[in-house]
């Protein structure tokens, strides 16, 4: 059962491990693009290679509201989370839950010593729960099966 953030990155497949990034001046039009061929629903936006920020489904939605047709061909900045929420890979499962529930986010950056090192999703979050109850399921039925008979 996964107690940290790490635990959780190690449990990705390993095409959920590479990320995905843009820069600030990029258009929206290349983050979606990213987005629908790799099937993600986030992109990093790094600046001199740090994180910069996070474009995500519901920005591009809102940037769609607020720039209508001229969303494509905006720039990131313009849409992009510029202070997402972010976690620490020895931060505990937990306390990423409240973080994710806390700022109503889908995907969180985890950062350490100022670098990024991967992107946690509900879909992760989903996965690990799955995986969490299968097992704890599974010694259930193992100590039913063993109960002593009265």
């Amino acid at each position: 059962m996964p107690q940290t953030v790490q635990e959780i990155l190690d449990d990705k497949p390993p095409r959920g491990t590479r990320l995905h990034a843009v820069s600030p001046a990029s258009p929206v039009r290349d983050a979606v693009a990213i987005m629908v061929r790799e099937d993600i629903g986030s992109v990093v936006v790094l600046e001199d290679g740090e994180l910069a920020g996070l474009v995500t489904l519901r920005e591009i939605v809102k940037g769609l509201e607020s720039l209508g047709g001229r969303l494509l061909e905006s720039p990131v900045r313009d849409v992009m989370h510029a202070k997402p929420a972010i976690v620490r890979p020895e931060d505990s499962a937990d306390s990423l839950r409240t973080t994710m529930t806390d700022n109503h986010v889908s995907h969180v950056p985890v950062v350490q010593g100022g670098a990024l090192v991967g992107i946690i999703s509900f879909h992760d979050i989903a996965r690990s729960a799955i995986k969490d109850v299968a097992f704890e399921n599974k010694l259930l039925k193992q100590y039913i099966k063993n109960w002593p008979a009265s």
